[in-house]
Formats: structure tokens, sequence, C-alpha cells
């Protein structure tokens, strides 16, 4: 690999691609930070709200998997990652023009359908250019730690204060700035990854593909645990933000530092959670730190004031998204063999914006507008009592803990 220390291929692709997630999710979560702007714009009840998030998972879930197959059988990640990353921003700028919620929706499915690639795009590029011995860590950050910088601290703050001073339209506009310039940092910097971790190949069927993941264990819990805690994590970021203007009275504003806090919570998770796992063992970091989620949704519900008391709770609560790289990535690729790698991910991280993103935030928005604005909250926190009790379903993989068991313990299913 190219440059030595700081400077070297691998670091400088590291960032890029942990650039171009990170832009993608800042892009994805926008409509649920300018939801206060564009509700009376557009006429969007909490029942269009999640429409909005379901139908962008759902593009985003199909285009994932296909897309980032047809990426594999003609060996053009790159060429594919420039594409879908230079689209969503064109699509940002599309969701800014539309008047009436039937062209936002569409803008919505398109932003998906282009988007979903980007993250197992990203992925296979960094496994193929990582170092044996950091490969595990390359992908958390790639994954986790720009999307929580970018997605979950940036975006609330500069989206709102965009918004609150030029409109929620110019606040997308501007938005779709940043993934232009990361699009042209990889053609440039990025080169095409010459050998393919963990791909199967493209003449094996798709479904004995699953059929051969389902036959492990950890496979279908992690699966399991990705539509609970994927459906926890979309509820709150879509209706949240809305749910701390209009129901518990803080200001655009104080809304914006709160989800913001979230951010950094997320930033400070995606290192200490999978440090915690690698000491004391997947299985039971991910079931306390699912635990520990519910913390979020709860204190948004109880803690009305202060802001003092409620932002450090819901803080402390989004801990739990340090999970995600566990059951996403880590435990699936101590699991199966290396030619199941790829599509693990694939099979997981899919299912999981098919379940939990598509059908989650609309059934959340139906609950709203029938049992009241507090019901989302309720089902997210319940969903992540349940992604905690699945956990403990989970084989360790943690090679830590796996090398005290006995040989008679340790399973491979």
């Amino acid at each position: 690999m190219s440059g030595r220390g700081v400077f070297s291929y691998e670091n400088r692709t590291m960032l890029i691609l942990g650039l171009a997630f990170g832009v993608a999710f800042f892009d994805r979560l926008s409509l649920g930070f300018l939801a206060p702007f564009l509700e009376d714009d557009l006429n969007l009840s909490n029942t269009k709200l999640g429409m909005l998030a379901s139908a962008l998972a759902l593009t985003w879930a199909f285009s994932g998997f296909g897309l980032s197959a047809l990426s594999d059988y003609f060996g053009k990640r790159k060429t594919l990652l420039v594409s879908s990353v230079t689209l969503f921003s064109i699509c940002s700028v599309t969701s800014g023009l539309a008047t009436s919620f039937v062209m936002l929706l569409v803008a919505r499915l398109l932003l998906g359908l282009v988007a979903g690639p980007v993250l197992p795009l990203s992925q296979s590029i960094m496994a193929a250019e990582s170092s044996a011995h950091r490969r595990g860590f390359n992908m958390g950050v790639v994954q986790n730690f720009f999307s929580s910088i970018l997605g979950d601290f940036a975006a609330p703050l500069i989206l709102v204060a965009i918004a609150a001073a030029y409109g929620w339209r110019t606040a997308l506009y501007i938005a779709a700035i940043p993934s232009l310039i990361v699009a042209l940092l990889i053609a440039f910097f990025i080169r095409e990854p010459s050998d393919k971790i963990g791909g199967a190949s493209p003449n094996v069927g798709r479904l004995v593909l699953i059929k051969s993941l389902l036959g492990y264990r950890n496979i279908w819990v992690c699966a399991v645990i990705s539509c609970l805690m994927l459906s926890s994590l979309l509820i709150q970021l879509t209706f949240l933000p809305i749910y701390l203007v209009k129901s518990q009275g803080l200001t655009p504003a104080h809304m914006s530092y709160v989800m913001s806090a979230l951010g950094i919570s997320s930033v400070l998770s995606s290192m200490l959670v999978p440090a915690l796992s690698d000491r004391f063992g997947r299985r039971p970091i991910m079931a306390l730190f699912a635990f520990v989620g519910v913390l979020s949704p709860g204190a948004a519900i109880f803690l009305v004031t202060p802001l003092a008391l409620l932002l450090p709770a819901v803080a402390i609560g989004f801990l739990v998204t340090g999970c995600f790289p566990l059951f996403m990535a880590t435990i699936p690729s101590e699991t199966v063999p290396s030619h199941f790698i790829a599509t693990a991910l694939g099979f997981i991280i899919g299912l999981g914006n098919l379940i939990g993103g598509f059908g989650a935030p609309t059934a959340a928005g139906m609950a709203g507008d029938v049992f009241g604005v507090s019901a989302p909250l309720w089902i997210a926190a319940a969903l992540l009592l349940g992604a905690g009790l699945v956990s403990f379903l989970l084989n360790e993989t943690a090679p830590r803990i796996v090398g005290r068991m006995p040989p008679n313990q340790i399973s491979t299913a």
C-alpha cells in the first residue's frame, strides 16, 4: 500500500469512504430534523412523515443488495460508488423542489435507490484495502464514526440553523454540496480494489446463499436484532425532533442541541462499545447496551424539563448505536466462512432496512396519529428491550472470550 503512517493509502481510503457514508446518512436524516419547518408547508401528518422515511428505506434496502451484487459481478465498485454519491446529491436538490407530499415521496424513493449501495460498496472497498490486523477497526470507522459526526451531530445544527434563517428548501439545496465534493474525492483518490474479499460467485443462486446463511445461528439472530434496532433508531430519528418541539415545548434550537448530543454519543459509542465487546464478549455487551438504549425514548417522554437533565439522559441512551457495527459486521464476519462474509453483511443490512426501515416508521407514525404523539417513542423503547433479550441467543465470537472456553463449548453454527 502506498504511503506510510497517517498518510498511508489505507488511512486515506478510510477517511474518504467514511465521509461518503457520512454525507449519505446526513441526507437520509435531513427530513426528520427539518420536519418542524416543512410540516405546515406540505401538510404532513405523523403518518405521512413516517411514510417518507419508510419509502427511502424500502428502495435503500433493495438497491443496496442488488447494486452491490452487480458491482461484484462487473468488478466496478469504485465506478458505481462515484455514481451513487453524485446521484444522491442531485436527489437532495429534488427534495427541496417538492411542492407536495407526493413529489417529496418520489424524491425520497429516488434518494434511497441511489444511496443504498454506498455503505456495502464502501465496506467492500475498505475490506480489500485494509491490513488484516485492522480491518475491523477500519470498517467500524467507515460505518459509525463519520455518520455520527455528520448525520447525528452536524446535521441538526446546520440544517436547523439554515432552515430558520433561509427556509427548509435552502437547507436541502446546501446539503447537496458535500456529496459532490466527496464524489470527486473518490474519483481522484480511490482506486478500484484488485481483490474481492468474501464475495460469492455471481453464478450462485440467491436462494441457496440465504439458506446457507440461515444455517448459522448468529446470522439469523443478527438479522432479527438488525430489524429491531434499526426500527428503534429510525423511529427515534424520525419522530424525536418533532416530539420535542410540539409536545415537550422545546424550541427548534434546543431540539437541535439534543439531537447533536446524540451525535456526540454515537461518536463515543463507535469506539467504546466495540472495545468493551473485545474485552468482555460480544453477547453481554450487545444485551447491556440494548437495555441502556431504552433510556433515550424514556427520557424524552418523562423528562420534560430541565434541558440539563433531558440532554445527557437521551445521549447516554444513544450509546446503543455502538452495537450496530457488532451485529452488522463484527459478529457475522467472525461466524461464517470468508467467502460468505459479503453476502452475510448484505443480507443483515438489507433485511434490517427493509423490515426496520420501511415498515417501522410508517407503523409508528400511524400509532402516533391514533394513540398519541408519544406512541412512536414507546414503540422504540419496546423494540430495544426485545433486541436486548434476543442478544442472549448469540453464540459468543470474541476471540479473547472464545479462546478461554473449553473446545467442546465453542460453537461455530
